[in-house]
């Protein structure tokens, strides 16, 4: 069955860097664009970096833009979030996702707290 596994997360101070990977089974990774959202409790999820299938095209959202890098290895069937430069509202629960036939596949997250 498909299984999205993240891994990474922890206690940082502002300005760090943390580095999020999210080990993926169960379906052909090479084929479907990834995914990164965060949630902090209250609020709706937030889609924070997208990657094609190839790795050829990324996305981010306007908050995170030249702080965060998305990349794939299709060898590995990774997907992995360098985040630089953090700040105390980066803090959240980072989630791995894709969507398999119309189906949205979650990880069960990795929590990234930003605080001094």
């Amino acid at each position: 069955q498909v299984q999205l596994v993240e891994s990474g997360g922890g206690l940082v101070q502002p300005g760090g860097s943390l580095r999020l990977s999210c080990a993926a089974s169960g379906f052909t990774f090479s084929y479907y664009a990834m995914r990164w959202y965060r949630q902090v409790p209250g609020k709706e999820r937030e889609l924070v970096a997208h990657i094609s299938s190839t790795g050829g095209t990324t996305n981010y959202a306007d908050s995170v833009k030249g702080r965060f890098t998305i990349s794939r290895d299709n060898a590995q069937n990774t997907v992995h979030l360098q985040m630089n430069s953090l700040k105390p509202e980066d803090t959240a629960v980072y989630y791995c996702n894709t969507i398999i036939y119309e189906r949205a596949r979650w990880g069960q997250g990795t929590q990234v707290t930003v605080s001094s």
